[in-house]
């Protein structure tokens, strides 16, 4: 097969840690050619979907005492060449938060890519309706209490009835502005403000669950099934479990309450076309629904045996998708 991703700069990733790194040295282990492009480097011409694609060859990570160590250098590319994208097998979208306007232009070229030909994933309809926040609350049998609002007075109201509350910028990731409200804080109104920037954007307010500081668990979904999880510890006095902020990415095994959750959210996902989904849970609660760019795979292949890679399921599950193509 001929996959591309679509990734921010190659030079920027970590591919020690990086979820797009792993599929794609899964992808060329299996014999696949890699190719690589940005958001900012797709075109619609003659009704078709084109991007300026390079070839890529990667020299995978390796584990040496539950740690990846990369090569140096760790991939190689050729110069960029204009190709129709439904040149392409599959397509992963794999470009990190937030999504912005531009981002979503990139999602509005995506759809003139021929679905019949090529594998888009995730969908580019799929990732326009599911903003990783709100796309939760949909689910209500399985969140925590949760409001959505940019107007101070329904904030307070809510952190004083809970008690505390978690405050998310409804386009943030890896943590960023993530804050924790208590209604006894002198700064809770300058915080509130500064967040909704002045009642201008709404935010989301959970209930905080103090289950957080045994860890935020993300549970990756392959069309829908959970096939592999991590827990991500907070360290020192963060609350927040996320990697990016200093979280300890612990071993983990998916419960029983975390599996009724994926069968909740599993038959909405595959309705959207977002086959590659990572869930955040938190003492039994789904809080987040990531699909623009999940990660863990790397956290999870490291408590595997030695060998043993994630990211071969995906890779398997597209080629058999593709061959349905054909």
């Amino acid at each position: 097969m001929k996959i591309v991703s679509i990734v921010d700069p190659i030079e920027k990733l970590d591919p020690t840690h990086d979820t797009s790194i792993a599929l794609m040295e899964s992808a060329q282990a299996r014999g696949h050619e890699l190719w690589i492009t940005q958001a900012d480097q797709l075109s619609v011409v003659d009704g078709k979907a084109w991007a300026l694609l390079e070839r890529v060859s990667l020299n995978p990570v390796e584990r040496v005492d539950e740690r990846w160590i990369a090569a140096d250098p760790w991939y190689e590319i050729k110069p960029d060449r204009l190709y129709p994208l439904e040149q392409m097998d599959a397509l992963f979208m794999r470009t990190d938060p937030p999504v912005t306007i531009p981002y979503l232009y990139a999602t509005y070229i995506l759809d003139y890519i021929d679905p019949t030909k090529t594998l888009t994933m995730n969908s580019p309809r799929g990732l326009r309706a599911a903003n990783e926040k709100m796309y939760a609350l949909q689910f209500t049998n399985v969140i925590p209490e949760t409001i959505v609002s940019q107007t101070k007075s329904v904030i307070r109201d809510f952190v004083e009835r809970k008690g505390a509350g978690v405050l998310k910028p409804l386009g943030g990731k890896a943590g960023e502005g993530i804050l924790f409200l208590q209604p006894n804080d002198s700064n809770l109104n300058s915080l509130i403000e500064i967040s909704t920037k002045n009642g201008k954007e709404p935010v989301m307010v959970q209930t905080y669950l103090p289950e957080a500081r045994q860890g935020d668990k993300r549970i990756i979904l392959l069309n829908g099934e959970p096939i592999g999880a991590v827990n991500r510890v907070p360290s020192g006095t963060e609350f927040r479990g996320n990697m990016a902020v200093g979280g300890k990415a612990v071993k983990t095994a998916i419960t029983d309450r975390e599996r009724q959750i994926c069968t909740e959210v599993a038959p909405k996902l595959r309705e959207d076309g977002l086959y590659f989904v990572g869930l955040d849970v938190i003492g039994g609660y789904l809080t987040e629904v990531n699909v623009t760019s999940p990660t863990g795979l790397r956290e999870i292949d490291k408590y595997q045996p030695d060998g043993y890679r994630l990211g071969d399921k995906v890779i398997e599950w597209v080629e058999n998708y593709v061959s349905k193509l054909k």
